[in-house]
């Protein structure tokens, strides 16, 4: 399934900022091209900026790329949840609460992107195993209808959607 034939009943208006940053991509093949894009754009962000703060209280670099690590474990934990047709509503979760509680800015890079890795890795796999239904199974997370493969897309247009940030604020 292509991002661009994602029916828009099957994620939220907040995450459409997310899907739609994607150009057409399939979901499988983006979530391994998109880590591999990950960590080879990270591994060329200058050291000095990975703790850099470009105003007071924002995020570092190492906050961020945690940040992405903890939002596809939450992504991959619903989409799991929806897959397997558990219809609890599925909270949703204070990024910034999240955030304050790592310790990203004492871990190293590498650290950070090995573990990013290990959860994609662990993510496309789940992907892989689900069928056509399981895919397009909806579930509620945030209060709002979420299915399946939009989850996955997420994973991919979030991912992307920092990338930017660390290009246009942090570089």
């Amino acid at each position: 399934m292509n991002s661009n034939q994602l029916p828009v009943n099957e994620y939220s208006t907040f995450n459409a900022t997310y899907i739609n940053a994607l150009e057409n991509v399939e979901l499988l093949e983006e979530l391994e091209i998109s880590l591999h894009d990950f960590i080879r754009f990270v591994r060329e962000i200058p050291m000095d900026k990975f703790d850099y703060r470009y105003a007071e209280g924002k995020w570092t670099i190492k906050d961020i790329i945690q940040h992405i690590i903890d939002a596809e474990r939450i992504f991959a934990y619903r989409a799991l949840r929806i897959s397997r047709n558990d219809q609890t509503p599925l909270p949703g979760f204070e990024e910034n609460d999240y955030v304050e509680n790592t310790n990203a800015n004492g871990r190293s890079i590498q650290e950070l992107l090995t573990e990013f890795s290990a959860v994609r890795h662990s993510n496309l796999l789940m992907f892989k195993s689900f069928s056509y239904e399981q895919l397009t199974r909806i579930g509620i997370a945030s209060n709002h209808p979420v299915s399946v493969r939009a989850l996955g897309f997420l994973m991919i247009g979030h991912q992307k959607h920092h990338q930017k940030v660390f290009q246009e604020r942090y570089l």
